[in-house]
């Protein structure tokens, strides 16, 4: 495999690359992750089952795009492909630091930027990807609301059944949405899709950096709902972020809304409590 790699590596590049060694480092719970050297040149490289070489073109072109707004920084990819029975992906090293007030706030600027890319077909995007392992659906659909209730939250309710999921107020919810996201003009923005705090940092001179997204164009509250479930960013990326672009009055109750799609897929995904968490979103949303 490792020489399919490097070989793969060499012709895009144009530079002959033979690997000396490979260290096994972070690649999520998903993917199996390595710092691939020469000795002078380090590549980050994810290493999947052959059968989701999909997940990574996907992941792949999706930080293409967000590479080409020329807004926030992203590792770029380099190539991916399969080696027997494994798929892999290539993506450029970067080296990781510690964020400061001032950096917080840059990434904020800097993903309010990104927001302003949008797209002239809709929302959703040119192909499928995956919210964490599960499929996720991006369809173009012309109206906002009527994609993030068939495509976001009708998919994971559907999802859900599968596992024994029963949610009460599914169909009131998903009744609402279109009120609930009727009140403010919604463009398609470029979104990362996976914005949780384990998805972003900062390189070791404080450059603001997001990866392994889950792309597409949606409202742009999506990103910021998900950067405040996890724990939440520190008050300084808001602060940068609202600089730029001022969030709309009814964030707080589209938050809920929007978060509720991330629950709903760790219930999917994991299970356990989060079924508990998602109801009660639900109750505070279908008011």
């Amino acid at each position: 495999m490792w020489t399919e790699i490097n070989a793969h590596i060499s012709q895009v590049t144009g530079e002959e690359f033979h690997s000396l060694q490979q260290r096994s480092v972070g690649g999520g719970c998903i993917n199996q992750g390595y710092a691939v050297s020469d000795g002078q040149r380090t590549y980050f490289i994810k290493i999947n089952q052959a059968s989701q070489i999909a997940m990574f073109e996907a992941e792949a072109f999706g930080l293409q795009q967000i590479f080409q707004t020329a807004t926030i920084r992203v590792p770029k990819p380099i190539c991916w492909g399969t080696s027997g029975n494994s798929s892999y992906l290539v993506l450029e090293w970067l080296e990781m630091g510690g964020g400061h007030p001032k950096s917080w706030e840059e990434m904020g600027r800097k993903l309010a930027d990104m927001h302003k890319v949008t797209s002239s077909e809709g929302f959703g995007w040119d192909r499928n990807n995956t919210i964490g392992s599960t499929r996720q659906i991006n369809t173009w659909t012309a109206d906002w609301a009527e994609f993030y209730a068939k495509h976001r939250l009708a998919y994971q309710f559907q999802l859900a059944r599968q596992r024994g999921g029963r949610f009460p107020q599914e169909k009131d919810l998903l009744t609402a949405v279109p009120k609930i996201l009727a009140d403010r003009q919604i463009q398609p923005s470029l979104v990362h899709g996976d914005l949780w705090g384990g998805n972003a940092g900062f390189t070791v001179s404080g450059e603001p950096v997001i990866f392994d997204p889950a792309t597409y164009f949606g409202d742009r509250e999506v990103d910021i709902a998900m950067t405040e479930l996890f724990g939440g960013f520190p008050a300084a990326f808001y602060r940068g972020y609202n600089e730029v672009w001022h969030l709309d009055e009814g964030y707080e109750r589209r938050k809920t809304l929007y978060n509720l799609y991330h629950i709903l897929n760790h219930f999917n995904l994991f299970g356990g409590g989060y079924a508990a968490q998602a109801t009660q979103m639900i109750a505070q949303v279908v008011v």
